[in-house]
């Protein structure tokens, strides 16, 4: 998989996922095998770029290249001084969101709203294009709703207008995250357009993996909300692929050794009062699926202090390990 001059280093790419993909949860899927990451979306408003969350969504450093930044917006020419403004300070490709089914983002006609209005569409996309001298790529959606699928029509647009990867949600607007994935109109957009496709939605195990990029003949594969809480999956679909064998699960010393590592970056990122609040979803989402996960989150959820999270997870995963030797 190329974008513009970037040779990624396999066909997996982490989603974009507002208050999921910030930097430590971007270094640690690249560090667990995805080829590239992209980042939360960052407004267009000029108003918002110098706010402390947006120059937190915007940091870079330490990152693997490259380095890729989604924004946000419905006006042509802030989408472009967004994208100059981000490529100046490092982004290293620009995404545009036109694939984000959220009220408040809908309500304002960004994200998966565009899709209503491809003169829009095309207004922005030869705006940001133009603009930069960074790749530019696209997120979208098959459509705003079932009656209004259009993706063939927007990724011609995006092709013409210079775009240089498409990646699809297989899901309406009005789908939001319910019913299954359309691949079927992902292969028929691969089959319109030369530019590199990327598939995304419900792929969550290696066999998926393989199963959707057979059926689609994309050139990668996008992975959301299933590396939440499993970053590691992105290596379980490497492996997959290139061997057909199964790589055996993480153990539990290995998952709270990720965990942890992950929730010391978090705190050095964003400071303790807000590191712990973030961690908090996180640790949720790793505890899935454990024996008495859901009294432990109810009380991890709780505390207020990086100290006490961090002294609840190791007596989590003590008591996990006790059972495990006991069951043995």
């Amino acid at each position: 998989m190329r974008i513009g001059p970037y040779q990624l280093s396999n066909n997996l790419i982490l989603a974009p996922m507002a208050g999921v993909t910030d930097r430590p949860f971007r270094q640690l899927c690249k560090k667990l095998g995805a080829g590239m990451a992209v980042s939360e979306m960052v407004s267009s408003n000029s108003l918002l770029w110098g706010s402390t969350k947006t120059q937190r969504r915007a940091n870079h450093e330490g990152e693997i290249e490259p380095r890729s930044v989604q924004i946000a917006g419905a006006d042509p020419q802030m989408m472009a001084d967004a994208a100059r403004y981000n490529a100046d300070n490092g982004a290293q490709i620009i995404d545009i969101n036109m694939g984000c089914p959220a009220k408040k983002i809908c309500n304002v006609m960004a994200g998966s709203a565009l899709l209503k209005d491809e003169q829009l569409v095309a207004a922005i996309l030869e705006k940001v294009v133009a603009a930069v001298d960074v790749p530019v790529t696209l997120k979208i959606r098959t459509g705003w709703d079932s009656a209004s699928r259009n993706a063939i029509n927007v990724a011609r647009i995006a092709e013409q207008s210079g775009i240089q990867s498409l990646a699809i949600h297989g899901r309406t607007r009005a789908c939001g995250y319910s019913g299954d994935a359309e691949y079927d109109t992902i292969a028929e957009v691969k089959s319109r357009i030369a530019i590199p496709v990327v598939a995304n939605g419900d792929i969550t195990t290696p066999e998926k993996a393989k199963q959707v990029l057979q059926h689609t003949g994309v050139d990668a594969l996008m992975i959301g909300r299933a590396a939440q809480g499993r970053p590691w999956i992105f290596r379980e679909i490497d492996h997959y692929l290139r061997t057909g064998e199964k790589l055996p699960a993480p153990t539990l010393q290995e998952v709270k050794d990720i965990l942890l590592g992950h929730l010391n970056n978090l705190y050095d990122f964003y400071g303790e009062y807000t590191g712990v609040r973030m961690a908090r979803k996180h640790i949720s989402w790793y505890s899935k699926g454990q024996p008495h996960g859901g009294a432990f989150r109810d009380a991890v959820n709780r505390v207020e202090t990086l100290q006490e999270q961090l002294t609840m997870i190791e007596e989590f995963f003590q008591q996990l390990e006790d059972k495990e030797k006991e069951a043995a």
